[in-house]
This record gives structure tokens, C-alpha cells and sequence, in this order.
């Protein structure tokens, strides 16, 4: 899984209206953590709608290899008979989790408070990113890790064998970092404290809870404080998995800048952690709309429905948003170049170390398409040619990226000429149906490799 086959060169096209219901795949971080959570419960945790791209099955591959009973039993369905907290074995050979920079950084936090030895690796994308923002906070647990130079893949963790609850403040707006630190203190003693300046998508903590974990959440001057005490007994749970935000994403601005375009998704997860991308298409004049909004396994979940939006104007996206939908800032600039004005993305830079650097990645991308960018260490803007301006015609690198990947082939179901991009094998680690789901909306794609 840590390699990458050959190169999948695709081109979009500019199409009629994109037009009926598009059932995305199933959200990403949920699945994650149903798969963790139920290997950390005692007894059989029931998983309906899990994500089947290649990240997630990584992580279930990677819960078999520390012990756990894992098996899929249809389409999206899924049994895990976990060991319980601290149950984890040693894994007899190295974890490789292809590209999933969130089921390393969870599956390390789980682990790092056992008794166990474990080595991960993953593909070319994975073992570019810095892990030492998680593996600092687990060695307070007691926890050691070696890694190449720069705290990159491939790395050891050596387990604490005696475990000790840490009080840790988050220095970046993470969830990834925050999820590992409250996993591994569910099997440290006392309580495990997290301090976060900035709200992260809530899912951990939402989960946690619902297996059984005495966790509390508080809102205080030096932000927000979650406490959770350890060496529980996690009960397992009957899951259903709502439809991914991140995913939604692309076919919802696919809508709102082809003409004509009307497109329902439904059962979308509209956690308030994850939903900010939504909140900025309707500020700048989106005709987007939520129907049918109702609670779904403690998370709030409605049908989006999005129409062609011609009157779109660029805004200053607000910094305090931008923990809420960053996997979303790539698809945002391609619909805020068919804005009319200036759309600034401030408070980003983590986009720098998302699986590529996605402000250079979209920034380079959209010059090549005639489309004007500005960019810093932690700002991009993008300048919009209002509905018909954009040209198009060029090609993207998606430097190994899924979301990169899919934003071009947006932009150019839009743009007066064909968008291509060098290889779209990347898409599969987290909608591998994008191509025929587009396809039955009306968006034409080819693969333009032999």
C-alpha cells in the first residue's frame, strides 16, 4: 500500500447542467474512529456506511495486525470484536498506512500507552508529513519514538510501559493531535487533560462518550477544556456512518458554477466542527439550501441541495473558521475563481502540511488554468473571474493528493477549456466512486493515460 502505481492522467470537461442525487461516500474521520474505538471496546462494535476508500481500510487492516477482529461483511458493513483498552498486541510486522495522515496519528496515539513496539510507514505523500506534533504530546505519556530526520515516516513507537496522564495544550489547531493525546490516555491512570485554543472537529470526544468514556467538555478563558479519565471499559456500539462533508464538497461546487445545475445530496454529516465550508459558499451568495435536517447517532445531519450560482461575490473568509473546513480550501478557491472579486483564505497554514502543500499545490494549479493568485506562509487569495471568465486549458500536478486531484476536475467542468490533472490515482483514498458519481450527474472525465 505504501506504493503508488502507475500515474492516472485525467482530464474534466465543461458539461451541461450537472443534475439529480449524488450519494457521497461515507465521512472519513467517523470511519476512522469507528474502527479504533470498536478494536478498544470489549466485545462486537456493528459499522454500517464505513468509507471503503484505501485510508480507511488501512486502518482496519492496521486493527487486525495490533489484534482485533475485523470483518467486513457487505457493502459499508463492518464487525469489529475489540480487546479493550490497552488490549493491543504486538503487531509482527510493520503498519503501513498507505496515505492516511489520520489513521497514523490516531493509531499511534491507541497504541502509545501499551506495552507493545509497532512501525509505521506509508506511501511517498505519508512519509513527507511531520509526525513529531504527535509523537511530542505521546511522550509525555512515557511513549518513545524513532523517525527519519524531521520526525517523518517510517517510525518506531515504543510504547509506555507505565503510562502517566498528561495536562497538554494543543500549540496548533489539530484534531489529528487532540484525538491522539485523549486515545492515548484511555489507558493511562488519573485523568487525561487537552487544552485547545481553537475548537477542532468534535468527533473523538462525541465518540468517546458514546463508547462509554467519562469525558467532559468546557468552554473557559484559556479555551476549551477536555477531560477524560482513563482506563475505562469501552462498550461496543451499533454505528451508522453519515455521509462525509469533505466529500459533498466537490459535487456541491460542481453545481454552483455549471449552468443549469441542480444536484441533492443527502445525509450529510453537518457537524459544527466540520461545516464551515458550507456556512462560506452561502456568504458569498451560493444557492445552497439544507433540507430535511435531523440528529443521526449524536450528529447532525440534513440534504444539501445545490443550484448553479452565477452571483457568487469573493469575501474574507473569517480565520476563526478555518479549522472547520480545512480539507475544504482547495475546492474553495476553484469556486472563488468563478466569483466575481477577491476571496482571501487567512489563517492556513496548515494547509502547507496536509498531504502536499495545498496553497503552493493550488496556487500553481490555478495560474496554469489563467486564474490570478496570491500567497503567504498563511494566506491565499484568489481573484475571481465571475461565472464565464475562467479559461482553463492548463494542467495540475496533484502532487499525490486526493483533494487536489478532485478540485481541478472541478474547475474544469466549469472553465471555458479542458482541466486536466497528471494523475488521478490519489482520488481512491477517500472517494474511490468520484469518477462514475459525477458521471451520473452529467460531468464528463476522461482518463487521458494509455
Amino acid at each position: 500500500m505504501s506504493g503508488h502505481g502507475d500515474p492516472i492522467p485525467m482530464t474534466s470537461h465543461a458539461s451541461g447542467p450537472l443534475t439529480g442525487t449524488a450519494q457521497v461516500p461515507g465521512d472519513k474521520s467517523i470511519s476512522h474512529r469507528s474502527l479504533l474505538l470498536g478494536a478498544m471496546a470489549v466485545g462486537e462494535t456493528q459499522i454500517s456506511g464505513l468509507l471503503e476508500g484505501e485510508d480507511v481500510l488501512a486502518t482496519a487492516a492496521a486493527m487486525r495486525a495490533f489484534g482485533a477482529d475485523v470483518e467486513r461483511l457487505g457493502d459499508g458493513a463492518w464487525r469489529v470484536h475489540g480487546f479493550g483498552v490497552g488490549g493491543f498486541a504486538e503487531p509482527e510486522d510493520v503498519i503501513d498506512c498507505g496515505n492516511a495522515g489520520t489513521g497514523v496519528r490516531l493509531i499511534m496515539g491507541c497504541m502509545a500507552t501499551s506495552p507493545i513496539t509497532a512501525t509505521f510507514t506509508g506511501d511517498a505523500s505519508l512519509r513527507s508529513r511531520p509526525m513529531g506534533r504527535v509523537t511530542d504530546p505521546l511522550a509525555l505519556f512515557g511513549a518513545q519514538s524513532f523517525g527519519r530526520t524531521g520526525g517523518r515516516l517510517p517510525m518506531t513507537v515504543v510504547g509506555a510501559r507505565n503510562p502517566v496522564p498528561v495536562r497538554y495544550r494543543t500549540p496548533m489547531a489539530s484534531a489529528q493531535v487532540k484525538s491522539a493525546v485523549l486515545l492515548a490516555g484511555l489507558n493511562a491512570p488519573g485523568e487525561t487533560v487537552v487544552i485547545e485554543a481553537e475548537a477542532t472537529r468534535d468527533h473523538t470526544e462525541r465518540m468517546l462518550a458514546g463508547f462509554g468514556a467519562a469525558l467532559s467538555v468546557e468552554d473557559t478563558d484559556e479555551g476549551r477544556v477536555i477531560t477524560l479519565t482513563g482506563q475505562p471499559e469501552l462498550k461496543p456500539q451499533t454505528i451508522a456512518v453519515p455521509r462525509d462533508p469533505s466529500s459533498a464538497a466537490f459535487p456541491v461546487c460542481a453545481a454552483l458554477i455549471v449552468p443549469g445545475s441542480d444536484v441533492l445530496v443527502p445525509n450529510i454529516g453537518l457537524n459544527p466542527t466540520r461545516a464551515g465550508l458550507f456556512a462560506t459558499l452561502i456568504e458569498m451568495g451560493a444557492d445552497l439550501t439544507y433540507e430535511n435536517m435531523r440528529e443521526e447517532g449524536g450528529e447532525p445531519v440534513a440534504d444539501l441541495r445545490a443550484r448553479f450560482s452565477p452571483d457568487m461575490k469573493g469575501i474574507r473568509v473569517p480565520e476563526d473558521r478555518a479549522a472547520s473546513m480545512i480539507d475544504e480550501y482547495p475546492v474553495l478557491s476553484v469556486v472563488a475563481a468563478f466569483a466575481t472579486g477577491k476571496t482571501e483564505m487567512v489563517g492556513v497554514k496548515e494547509l502547507r502540511v496536509k498531504e502536499s502543500d495545498r496553497i503552493d499545490a493550488m496556487a500553481r494549479g490555478l495560474e496554469a488554468n489563467g486564474i490570478t493568485v496570491e500567497e503567504g506562509e498563511d494566506y491565499m487569495t484568489v481573484h475571481g473571474m465571475g461565472p464565464d471568465g475562467v479559461p482553463g486549458g492548463g494542467t495540475a500536478a496533484a502532487r499525490l493528493d486526493h483533494r487536489i486531484a478532485m478540485s481541478f476536475m472541478v474547475l474544469g467542468f466549469g472553465a471555458q477549456n479542458p482541466v486536466s490533472i497528471d494523475d488521478g490515482e490519489p482520488i481512491a483514498t477517500s472517494f474511490p466512486i468520484f469518477e462514475p458519481l459525477m458521471a451520473g450527474l452529467g460531468a464528463q472525465i476522461s482518463r487521458t493515460g494509455d
